[in-house]
């Protein structure tokens, strides 16, 4: 995975998983239908974005290690 360079920190990917990992729960437990998959989804990619340690959308805005901030 040499695509991608980390650009966010330590902190910021610990709290990603666990907020995205919260936000899939909480879909698939208190929702019903496909808002529920949708929500958890959206955790789910929010998790994995913690878990790889990139986030694409602060890359384009410039956001992260080696970026504006």
């Amino acid at each position: 995975m040499g695509f991608y360079r980390k650009n966010i920190g330590g902190l910021h990917q610990a709290v990603r998983v666990v907020l995205g990992i919260a936000v899939a729960v909480v879909g698939v437990v208190y929702l019903a239908g496909a808002t529920a998959w949708l929500v958890a989804l959206g955790g789910a990619g929010f998790a994995l974005t913690g878990l790889v340690g990139y986030c694409p959308m602060c890359a384009m805005a410039g956001i992260g290690k080696g970026g504006m901030s």
